[in-house]
């Protein structure tokens, strides 16, 4: 007796519409562990790019001093709020500006004050900083300009403001050249950031900028929180990382007291952790698969239960072993193709439904994960319809017309 390959699928499919309640429920299984795949490895891997994305809006070839040391590569949570055996200082930094590879330095204090303008209030985050932070953090102004490139320990009464803070304090006001109270001092407003300047831990549109002399005087702090360093070029951020930890060290009575990091430094640490993440979700979600498989396997098992007389009528117009198991397997699979379709693309709607919820996360599945999620569909469809097929096959014809 000889099969076409048409002849296995038209079989297969007439199978499959047949019984359209059991082939509902095992597509739909197929379908849910696929999309769980899709979807969950496109949460990783968007998380993953937007850290990406966000370090890389942070600046170029950046190098970043914490204060206090971390024995490490990593950030030293002691470093992250400020709390060291020793501060930072503007000398510190302008010390930094001496080597030739530096481009540019941004010496960084964060606080937050009560903003006000006549009898309109809120509370602030305020960033002291110099001229350099603009091109450093790649940011741009929607008008008037940005701190002025003075010596970093003079205290210059002007500030840069967000649209945010504009728009709330100033309404239909024009904000440059107006006076803004913060806390218990007056400031100039001499610029208006544009509202595209965002990045990790700042959000420029509800953030004012001021010198960052002016902020040390405002808070009651000589330290810094921070100090941002461009490099000239990419193959020098190494070197200027050792020189600032040398020079920092010289001036620190020969006591290595801070933490230097690149930014590709930490962006590798984050890339590490968010693709590991990745695979781990992807892999749990890749057990709904085996799920499905198991689901396929019994109702398989029922189905040819269900279908003795019609494989016993097969083995007695002489349709060898062979036969019935590729046909029993022939019907697995496309139930598992189809369920992989349909999972595929409701993982696709789920990624787009994410994408439009949360604009700022690129939730797109990466490839392999798409490609993994189909070939362990497939295979588990195969694998989990062998035991039904081998059973058929050893189906006693003659018994088998009788349904027994």
């Amino acid at each position: 007796m000889t099969t076409s390959i048409n002849d296995i699928i038209r079989f297969s499919w007439t199978a499959l519409v047949g019984y359209p309640t059991r082939t509902l429920l095992m597509l739909t299984a197929m379908a849910i562990g696929v999309a769980a795949v899709i979807m969950l490895t496109a949460l990783g891997e968007g998380a993953r790019r937007y850290v990406s994305n966000e370090f890389t809006s942070l600046g170029t070839n950046l190098v970043i001093v914490f204060p206090g040391y971390s024995e490490t590569s990593g950030l030293n949570p002691i470093a992250l709020v400020g709390t060291t055996p020793r501060d930072l200082t503007l000398d510190d930094a302008q010390v930094l500006t001496r080597n030739t590879n530096v481009r540019r330095i941004a010496p960084i204090n964060i606080g937050s004050v009560k903003a006000s303008f006549q009898g309109r209030s809120r509370e602030v985050p305020v960033i002291g900083s110099n001229h350099e932070l603009l091109e450093i953090r790649h940011w741009e102004l929607a008008q008037g300009s940005f701190l002025p490139a003075a010596d970093l320990d003079r205290a210059t009464p002007v500030c840069v403001i967000g649209s945010n803070i504009r728009d709330e304090l100033f309404d239909t006001q024009a904000a440059v050249g107006q006076w803004l109270r913060l806390g218990d001092r007056r400031f100039r407003v001499i610029g208006v950031m544009a509202s595209e300047g965002r990045s990790i831990g700042v959000d420029v549109q509800d953030t004012i900028m001021i010198p960052v002399a002016s902020a040390q005087q405002l808070f009651n702090t000589p330290s810094l929180f921070r100090i941002l360093v461009e490099a000239k070029t990419r193959s020098a951020i190494e070197p200027v990382k050792l020189a600032i930890i040398e020079q920092l060290k010289e001036r620190h009575q020969g006591k290595r007291d801070v933490t230097v990091v690149t930014q590709d430094a930490v962006l590798a640490t984050f890339d590490r952790i968010l693709g590991a993440l990745t695979y781990a979700i992807g892999g749990i979600a890749a057990i709904s698969l085996a799920v499905a498989g198991i689901l396929i396997m019994n109702v398989m098992l029922v189905a040819v239960s269900q279908r003795t007389a019609e494989i016993g009528l097969l083995k007695a117009l002489g349709a060898p072993q062979r036969l019935i198991i590729r046909l029993i397997l022939s019907e697995a699979i496309m139930l598992s193709a189809f369920g992989a379709i349909i999972g595929l693309l409701l993982g696709e709607l789920g990624c787009l439904a994410i994408r439009q919820a949360f604009p700022d996360l690129p939730a797109y599945a990466p490839l392999w994960a798409v490609l993994t999620a189909i070939a362990v569909s497939l295979l588990a469809g195969f694998v989990f319809s062998l035991l039904p097929a081998r059973q058929a096959a050893r189906l006693d014809p003659v018994l088998a017309l009788t349904g027994k």
